[in-house]
């Protein structure tokens, strides 16, 4: 994950001694630099009457592209030089940082910062700037993590717009809730869906030189431990399909990729892909999701570039009195596992034998979302949770013995009632800890409903 780069600059009215600005700018863009922040950093600007120091400015920001904008009001500062600057990031978001006052000798000393911010925040309300008002006081250390959540937001905005998933199929078992508009998604979102069809990749797959596939069949059996043995034929195939995939992924730049499972992969290949999603994530750290659910890899990617983890779908088993069972019946990526990854060969009805994940995935305070639409209006549905270890259970269906498939049981930090009845999929996204704050500021800057249920 490249680092946030952000524009930076800072204001003070002309009257103000020019040494108190620049010595708080120089403190706010320290802040910015240890929470890791790289910027493009022009000295602080007044209302001259010449305007050089707007022109100065601009010139200066121009000169590198950057997430987003960070203007810091240092004090007073009559609005039109701030709007003369930013009018020109206009597409860019923009974080409103009002700086405060400090002690000296018992007594405060003020530049009048929110003076400055209060006069403009309405005004970029007006004129319809996506950005965040953060402000700082006098009493207390900055909010950095504010700072820091837009700050991720601008990052994970900007790589959105860059971002394409590679689809092989297309509405897997006719779904409804894994379709996706790419118009409006392009448009309001940013990523690009592309579809390649399986007859390209079972093509491919005769191409792929036996050295790279013996070498991905060694590294399997060394970081994966088998329940038991597994038919070489099997494995060999997985891998190839996998180094398929995988080239068609690196030719096509996919950050993310999701595969028809039930109508292609099991029914034309008689062969599950939980093997192949598995080694994309671990081995190349692409996002994968089964079943063409085109949104649900969005979110993904939502959540790989706010928080840095891979994101792991989960589907819907039960709903409880005061929890939901979650799981896969295919794969987790290792970086979920607790303990080594498990696997087994097995199978499911009347599909052909695949290597199938049971690993124990581990617990803890968790986020759930999903990311969903209602023709071109977008909505994000979060929940947050503590994530424990599942009962003993198992699903109908699996050769005996039946396999505990990779899950969770998570008590909501809400009743399950009133979650289900805001309920979007039945796949949802999980990552560790709270990432509210993170998701709330991305879909303001990207206009999605935010669906965030109230705490118990």
């Amino acid at each position: 994950m490249r680092r946030v780069k952000a524009g930076f600059v800072g204001f003070g009215e002309v009257n103000t001694p020019r040494e108190i600005i620049e010595r708080k700018c120089l403190d706010a863009k320290r802040r910015l630099e240890d929470i890791g922040v790289e910027l493009v950093y022009t000295d602080p600007v007044s209302d001259d009457p010449q305007g050089r120091d707007v022109q100065r400015a601009c010139a200066d920001l121009k000169r590198e592209c950057f997430d987003l904008l960070i203007v810091c009001v240092a004090g007073w500062i009559p609005s039109h030089a701030v709007i003369s600057v930013i009018s020109d990031f206009s597409h860019k978001p923009i974080l409103l940082w009002g700086l405060a006052g400090y002690m000296e000798d018992g007594r405060l000393i003020t530049t009048a910062d929110q003076a400055g911010t209060t006069a403009l925040r309405k005004v970029m309300e007006d004129m319809g700037y996506r950005f965040k008002f953060v402000y700082n006081t006098p009493s207390s250390p900055p909010r950095m993590d504010k700072v820091e959540s837009f700050c991720k937001a601008a990052r994970a905005a900007s790589l959105l717009k860059h971002s394409k998933v590679g689809m092989m199929g297309f509405r897997d078992m006719n779904l409804y809730a894994t379709l996706y508009d790419g118009v409006s998604l392009r448009g309001k979102i940013g990523p690009e869906i592309e579809v390649f069809e399986m007859l390209e990749i079972v093509q491919r797959m005769g191409k792929i030189e036996e050295k790279e596939v013996e070498t991905v069949i060694e590294e399997i059996k060394k970081n994966w431990v088998f329940e038991k043995p597994a038919d070489e034929k099997i494995l060999e195939k997985g891998a190839r399909f996998y180094l398929a995939i995988r080239e068609k992924a690196k030719e096509r730049n996919y950050q993310a990729v999701s595969l028809i499972d039930v109508d292609g992969m099991k029914k034309l290949m008689n062969f599950p892909p939980a093997m192949i999603l598995q080694l994309l994530a671990d081995r190349d750290g692409i996002c994968t999701i089964p079943e063409n659910d085109a949104l649900g890899a969005i979110t993904q990617l939502i959540i790989k570039y706010l928080t840095g983890q891979i994101g792991a779908y989960m589907e819907f088993y039960e709903f409880m009195e005061d929890r939901v069972l979650i799981g896969v019946p295919d794969y987790v990526p290792s970086e979920i596992v607790e303990g080594p990854v498990r696997v087994t060969v097995t199978s499911f009805g009347l599909f052909g034998e695949g290597v199938l994940n049971i690993s124990k995935v581990k617990p803890g305070k968790v986020t759930l979302c999903r990311l969903s639409s209602t023709g071109d209006r977008y909505m994000m549905h979060v929940v947050t949770g503590r994530a424990v270890e599942p009962r003993r259970w198992e699903e109908a269906g699996w050769k005996p013995p039946a396999p505990q498939l990779p899950s969770l049981e998570v008590i909501l930090d809400v009743p399950v009632e009133e979650f289900a009845e805001k309920v979007l999929s039945q796949h949802y996204i999980m990552s560790y800890g709270d990432n509210t704050a993170l998701l709330k500021d991305l879909c303001k800057l990207l206009d999605i409903e935010i669906i965030q249920q109230s705490i118990k």
